[in-house]
Order: C-alpha cells, then structure tokens, then sequence
C-alpha cells in the first residue's frame, strides 16, 4: 500500500459529492434537532469551547432523555459556573450500535461546555436521548440549556490523501465485514470504508437469527433432510414467485458453506442450545439464532475484520467512484474531521445496505403506507454512486420492503416492534381484530399472511386485543424492544385520543368506545373466538397449544399493530459472480455488490432470517469472486 498526503492552497474548497437521499436526510434531522431546542447546526469536526458564561445551583442532578431503546438516565455533577461530570446511569440502548455514542459525547459536552456537540452517525437517536437527558439536568440546575446550544466551531481539515488497495469495500455491515475477511483470508489487500463511527450496520440490531440451509450446524441441530430445492421454493413461496432464479439459486447453495466458515474461522457462535426455529414460513427447521443475538455476531466479525490486517476507516462517507473507460477504478470518500481520501483500487465492493431512509430511492407508495424501524444510515448511498452517469449501474424491484405487521408509530413515519411480547401471548388469548372489531386471520399464520390481511383493512391497521391478563404478560417485553416507560405510560392516559394506540377499558364496551369501535361486533368476535376454545377448533384455522385460554377478565387493551419495514428488497442488478450489471446488461468491471444494496434475491419479501444469511454468502461470495479474477 502506498499513502501520499496533501494540503491543498487556502483558497482550495473540499467539495463533497453525496447522493440526493443522504444530502436530504442530513438537512431534514438538522432541521429537526435545531427547531427539537437539542442541538444547533454546523460543521462536524469541531473543538472549540463555547465562550458563554454559565451558572449553575451546584450539585448532582438526575436527567432523563428518550433514547432509540428506551429511556437514558443520567447523572450530571454541576459547579456554580460548569458540567462537571455526565455519567450514564442506565439505558436499554443496543450496545452494537450506541456503545460509542454513550461513552463519547458525556465527554464531548463536558470538554466543550455546550450541549451542541455533534450527534453520532450510526447512533443518531441514541445520541440525542443522551443530550436531552443532560438538557433535563441542565434545566433542574438553573441552567440556560437554550445558551448551551452554541456549537463550538472549528476548521475541517483541508488534507487529500491517497491510498491504493486491492480491494475497496464500501460498508462495513455483515455483507461488508464477510467480504472483507475473505478478502484478506485470500491475500488481497483491503482498505474498508465505513460511513458511521463503528463497524456493524444491520445485522447489529436484527433479531439475530439466520437462515443455517445445508451448513453442518443445521444437521448438528437435527434436521438432515432440508435441501436447497426446498429452500428456494419456500422462498419464492413467500416472496410472491418473483425471486431472481439465478440469485435465489446462488443463495440456497452456498448458505450451509458460508454458516460452516462464519463460525468456524469467523468465531461466530450460534445457540445451538435453544435450537432450529418452527416458522411458518418454511418447510423445514431451517434458522437458528446467533449467540448472543446480532450483537454477539456483530462482536465477532468486527474481531475477525481487525484481526485480518484490513485496513478500517470510519466515520468516512464513499461520495462518489472513480472510472476509467467504463471500469471503477475506486473512490473518493470523506472523513468526518474533512479530510479526503482519494483511494485507487483493482475493485470495489459495494456493501451499503439498504434505502429505507432515503427519500430519494423509497417509493412514495412505501413511504405512505408503512413505518420505517431501522437504521438511520440506510439512505442508499451505493446506488446514488452506482446510478452515476459515468458508472450507469442498472436497478430492480426498488417498490419493494420486509414488511412486518406488528409496528407501532412512536413518532411521525417510525415504529417499533411488538413482535417479542406478541410471540408472549398467543399461546394465552391475545387475537387480532380490524377496526370494525372483526377477527380477519389467523394470528399464528406467517407474517407474509398476517400482512397481507392487515394492509386490506381500513387504514392498513389491526389491533392486538388482550384481556388484563395477557397485557401483564405482553407488557413486559416492551422496554426489551425499545420502548420507553414513560411513553408508555403518556400513551395509556391518552387512551386511544392520539398516535400511538394503547386504548383500555374496564368493559369490552368501554374498550370499544375509546377507538369508535363496535361495542356489539367486538363483543360477538370474542364470544366465537372463545366457543372456538371449547369446540377445539377455530375458522380461522388457529389450533394446539394457541387454542387453549379463553379470553378472560377485563380491564381490556386494544394496541395498534401496522405495518412496518427496515430491509429493503430492491436494489442493483448483479449476475451470479456478484458483478454490478450497467443498464446495457453487461457487467461493470471493477464493480461489484453484497447484502442488501442487491435487489431481486427473496422477491418482494424475505422470511426470517433470510436476510444475515444474504449479507454473510453475498459478501464471501464477492471476494471469492474478485480472488478468481
């Protein structure tokens, strides 16, 4: 590798080439923090401490602020005119992802005085869970936290520096960080780019389950009859017949493979204690869970990938690639301090992940109709650089989204999951009912079928339906998946009037009241389902150990249940050597893609654990690829 460093004349401007989706995305959440009284705008990168005199009623002071899981309590130590000390007394934050964010910004605001400090990227709302909290504490100690809002300014580093690599990987996730140890496993020499401040992306805050199809564990866990005809008709199945043959092909062959060396050179452990999972979605126990969920994996591969000598930059945003004759040559990237990398490279892997962020890429008919949960980098970078007219990179199936039916709008257009709590209750009574207070599906069924009956109903919604018993049960897996008490608890008393819906009644009348629902239709659902109960049978096909509990004593709960996406299911085009094909279907040299910046492998939607199981064999797959070459 050879490095060269340059300082460019004054007069010179770093000019940064970002795609549409990412430029909108960082202006809206400025916009958002400054009129939120949280943070103020400028530049990322800064050091000077802010000059306004502060005062303070000397003591320690307990703050709370909405994180991304859930409530952020610290503790901040004032003298009469400074922030002493910030310590983080608890949080239910994901550790892959907000660990940084937690650790630095007390620091940050402390060095500098001023609660302007930058958020993180990669941890946005964890970041701004942390500052509210402090502006909490501010406030109790008679501080000004509207004057502490000044952030401090300082210059952006004005430095080019070039490098040359082998290979260049855009996105350190799970496709990024599997290509990357293959990579250096075959003796190429990577450099890879990581826009946020830590490795991760969407495998760190997934359920942490994967698809396992041939691989030695899924025999070890006792299923030896699994095949991948099968998995490719029970994908195609789910995805609604219009899984890319070649890709879902290519998928299903080489996922037992890529499980077999993720865990036995890439230190990946999977709970082999709690076994293959019962989905409706397959035909044979095909997913198991990592150890220690997403994060365990995430901790493993990010060891793995320093481990391997790749070379790591993060918090450097890929802006745009360099090409020569139609061939990508590598890139240009900026780093948060404003330095400039000018990288040159034989290839390029582009692992960006998704755009369910991006207003650019997501399709009005997306954005209308579901909530987005996941993560906040997602903005479709690798097709803003791919698309570019010099490189003219073709896309597919770009209306499509994983969408679950269990979302609940926390705030404008973002959800959070009930799934864990809702998993809790349907072996007790919990049943789903539309806004007219009818039983539409079985809620046993795949998430496939639950959606597909829940976006038929008025306003794309169903509410989950639970007696006081089940609600005790449901209730506590809330904060496990990211809700805050205290939301909660404002919902409750607002009682169906507002967004989001958590209605309660002491009677199934008073319940139906409170949502404009018929009190007689409701009633008359909950009567057949419980005669269900003791007939043995159910018309909704709901059987076992899920028909065995009545619906009992009131008080009555009804939570609304929309739906939601994360993963998007389109993206570029590739042929079977993981290649970016151009809008003349040839493929781009020097240019290829893994994980879910790839469109059309599962269709219009992927089952569980289908997309970690993606994003480990597309990124293996690339660099085996590129080694072939």
């Amino acid at each position: 590798m050879r490095e060269k460093r340059t300082e460019p004349a004054a007069s010179q401007r770093v000019v940064r080439s970002r795609g549409r989706g990412a430029w909108f995305f960082a202006c809206a959440l400025s916009l958002m923090l400054v009129f939120s009284g949280l943070v103020g705008c400028a530049p990322q990168g800064t050091s000077s401490s802010s000059t306004q005199e502060a005062h303070y009623n000397a003591g320690t002071y307990t703050g709370v602020g909405s994180g991304n899981g859930g409530d952020i309590t610290v503790e901040v130590t004032f003298s009469d005119t400074a922030i002493e000390s910030i310590d983080v007394v608890s949080q239910s934050e994901t550790p892959t992802v907000a660990t940084g964010a937690l650790e630095t910004l007390p620091e940050d605001i402390v060095k500098y005085q001023s609660l302007g400090v930058d958020t993180m990227s990669g941890a946005t709302l964890s970041s701004m869970g942390l500052i509210a909290a402090v502006t909490d504490a501010v406030e109790q100690a008679g501080g000004d936290a509207s004057a502490l809002k000044k952030v401090p300014t300082s210059e952006q580093s004005t430095a080019t520096v070039e490098k040359e690599a082998d290979v260049v990987v855009v996105g350190g996730g799970g496709a990024g960080m599997a290509a990357t140890i293959r990579l250096q496993e075959l003796g190429k020499h990577v450099i890879l780019v990581e826009k946020t401040y830590r490795l991760g992306g969407s495998i760190s805050v997934s359920g942490g389950n994967q698809v396992v199809t041939g691989s030695k564990l899924q025999q070890e866990a006792g299923v030896t009859d699994d095949s991948t005809e099968s998995m490719i008709e029970d994908f195609q199945a789910n995805g609604e017949d219009i899984c890319v043959p070649e890709l879902i092909s290519l998928y299903a062959n080489n996922v037992g493979e890529t499980t077999d060396w993720v865990h036995e050179f890439c230190g990946v452990e999977y709970n082999m204690e709690g076994g293959l999972h019962d989905l409706a979605e397959y035909t044979h126990d095909r997913e198991l869970a990592y150890a220690g969920g997403g994060a365990g994996a995430t901790e493993s591969l990010r060891t793995a990938v320093a481990e391997s000598g790749a070379e790591v930059l993060l918090s450097t945003t890929a802006d745009k690639l360099t090409t020569d004759n139609g061939a990508v040559t590598g890139l240009v990237a900026t780093a948060k301090d404003g330095t400039t990398y000018t990288i040159k490279a034989d290839s390029v892997v582009l692992a960006t992940g998704g755009y369910g962020n991006s207003d650019e890429w997501l399709t009005d008919e997306l954005k209308d109709t579901s909530l987005y949960y996941g993560l906040a980098s997602s903005t479709g970078d690798g097709l803003t650089m791919a698309t570019a007219d010099d490189v003219n990179a073709a896309t597919r199936m770009l209306e499509y989204a994983k969408r679950y039916p269990n979302g609940v709008e926390v705030s404008a257009g973002r959800a959070k999951s009930t799934i864990d709590g809702n998993i809790l209750v349907w072996p007790m009574s919990a049943i789903l009912v539309n806004p007219e207070g009818e039983r539409v599906v079985n809620e046993k069924a795949s998430n496939h079928d639950i959606l597909e009956a829940e976006v038929e109903q008025t306003d794309s919604m169903l509410y989950l339906l639970m007696d006081q018993e089940n609600y005790d049960v449901w209730s506590t897996k809330l904060k496990d998946t990211g809700f805050s008490e205290k939301a909660v608890e404002g919902w409750l008393e607002e009682n169906g009037s507002s967004t989001p819906v958590f209605a309660h009644g002491d009677s199934i009348e008073d319940l139906a009241k409170t949502v404009g629902m018929d009190a007689a239709t409701l009633q008359q659902t909950i009567d057949a389902y419980n005669a269900g109960v003791d007939a043995g049978t159910d018309e909704f096909g709901r059987s076992g150990e899920y028909l065995q509990n009545k619906i009992g004593d009131g008080p009555y709960y009804l939570v609304e249940q929309k739906p939601r996406y994360a993963t998007t299911m389109g993206g570029l085009v590739i042929n079977e050597s993981l290649q970016v094909m151009n809008t003349s279907d040839q493929p781009i040299a020097g240019l290829y893609a893994a994980g879910e910046v790839v469109g059309g492998v599962m269709g219009s939607n992927s089952p569980s654990g289908a997309n970690n199981g993606w994003a480990l064999t597309s990124g293996k797959l690339a660099a085996e690829a590129i080694a072939q070459n």
